[in-house]
């Protein structure tokens, strides 16, 4: 076989080829991979929801809303049992440290907070990743049984009553922001009204 003279044709010949090779492997590839991303993705949620707002026989994630506030989308997972409201998971996202931290929380019917999870985070290892356990229950920043009602939750460096994570502050202070926007949207959703009129009834 005659080898191709080194032109600058013949180079971007080649390139192209390679180029148009990798371009289809890489397609295939995605096309390959993306139901099974979907629906790991799809279980991850389920499981979080299930974590944040226990008991509910209906199917939250069928029955999500999707709420705009100022320009931010925030889905609300609505939780029944029987036709009785429990109460809502919330998806709510913060800018972190390393990039936007997105958790999604747990309120009971009247307002009090659960749970959560920690769906996505780019904060740092070891510092600012450990939001996903240090406001669980018993833990040091623990936010279950808490509730933004009577003003937001912040940080005891703040003047507020959460313990921040150890040298991770900003990372802190974005987690707590997330929880109360999702409080705060949660509030203003109409299940949470009539969950509230439930409760006094």
């Amino acid at each position: 076989m005659k080898k191709l003279e080194s032109t600058l044709t013949n180079m971007l010949l080649v390139l192209t080829g390679i180029t148009v090779v990798m371009v289809g492997i890489l397609a295939f590839m995605n096309e390959l991979t993306r139901e099974p991303i979907a629906q790991a993705n799809a279980k991850t949620l389920s499981d979080a929801v299930a974590a944040v707002v226990p008991g509910f026989d209906n199917d939250p994630i069928a029955e999500k809303r999707v709420e705009n506030v100022e320009g931010v989308d925030y889905t609300i997972y609505p939780a029944t049992k029987g036709g009785e409201y429990l109460g809502a998971a919330v998806e709510s996202t913060a800018l972190g440290f390393g990039g936007n931290l997105t958790i999604i929380v747990g309120f009971d019917k009247d307002g009090v907070i659960n749970d959560y999870s920690l769906l996505s985070h780019a904060e740092t290892p070891g510092l600012g990743a450990k939001a996903d356990a240090w406001f669980k229950k018993g833990q040091k920043g623990d936010i279950t049984g808490k509730t933004p009602a009577n003003g937001d939750l912040t940080v005891s460096k703040d003047g507020g009553q959460i313990d921040a994570i150890t040298a991770s502050t900003i990372t802190s202070r974005a987690f707590l922001k997330a929880v109360n926007n999702a409080y705060k949207v949660y509030k203003g959703s109409p299940d949470a009204v009539s969950g509230a009129t439930q409760s006094a009834n």
